[in-house]
């Protein structure tokens, strides 16, 4: 495992959705993956060359519009490998369109195919730097959380500071988000830094202690240690 010194991390806000899009990369190599790059690729363009590390794959959490707008331009730009679960795919492919028509969003061309998919347990490598793959469903049927060795946790929209991500979009389901949460997400040690998809970031620890959802779940019996997932 590299050093944590090694680790740059910097988000940039992006869109009218105010998503946040993190790059995240090893300063001695010079290699990065970029983490939802919802709009604006130009800024987060510039944010890696500011880092000084050139963007090697696309790891998207999920395929909601306010997460893929910018995929094309940095993709297009980087020849960075897109990666996604394959069950958000069909969103991917047709859920951008209506939303973006009715917020005005002008998109001169949708998302990309992904180049690979990621399923559960899969590890994101580049030089210096390892995500390893947590299939987190619920928000969406393929949300996927990304985990850092040097205890960073990047949530997509699974996991928020005192809320969680919305389920009453098609595909959204909240039992399934739930134990996502509480059998995959909160058993990571409580000092881990979850750096969200919108808003501000956490711990886990906080979210163990004071989400207001994880512990009305815990408070009705639900079993945060069964294994029932299966991606």
């Amino acid at each position: 495992m590299e050093v944590a010194n090694e680790l740059m991390v910097r988000g940039i806000v992006v869109g009218v959705f105010q998503e946040n899009c993190w790059v995240i990369g090893n300063r001695r190599t010079g290699e990065a993956i970029c983490i939802d790059p919802g709009d604006e690729p130009e800024e987060i363009l510039a944010l890696a060359r500011d880092m000084g590390v050139t963007i090697k794959y696309i790891a998207n959490s999920h395929a909601h519009v306010d997460h893929v707008m910018g995929v094309a331009g940095v993709h297009a730009a980087t020849g960075a490998k897109f990666l996604l679960h394959q069950a958000d795919l069909d969103l991917l492919r047709h859920g951008w369109k209506a939303i973006a028509a009715r917020f005005g969003i002008p998109i001169e061309k949708g998302p990309p195919d992904p180049d690979a998919f990621v399923t559960h347990g899969d590890i994101v490598e580049v030089a210096g730097l390892r995500l390893h793959t947590i299939a987190t469903p619920g928000h969406t049927p393929g949300s996927v959380s990304y985990y850092a060795e040097e205890g960073l946790l990047f949530s997509g929209d699974t996991l928020f500071r005192g809320s969680i991500g919305r389920t009453d979009l098609p595909g959204g389901n909240f039992e399934q988000e739930m134990r996502s949460i509480c059998e995959r997400l909160l058993v990571l040690p409580e000092e881990t830094i979850v750096l969200p998809g919108h808003m501000q970031e956490t711990t886990i620890g906080f979210e163990k202690q004071h989400n207001p959802f994880v512990l009305e779940w815990l408070r009705h019996g639900q079993d945060p240690a069964a294994s029932w997932l299966r991606q």
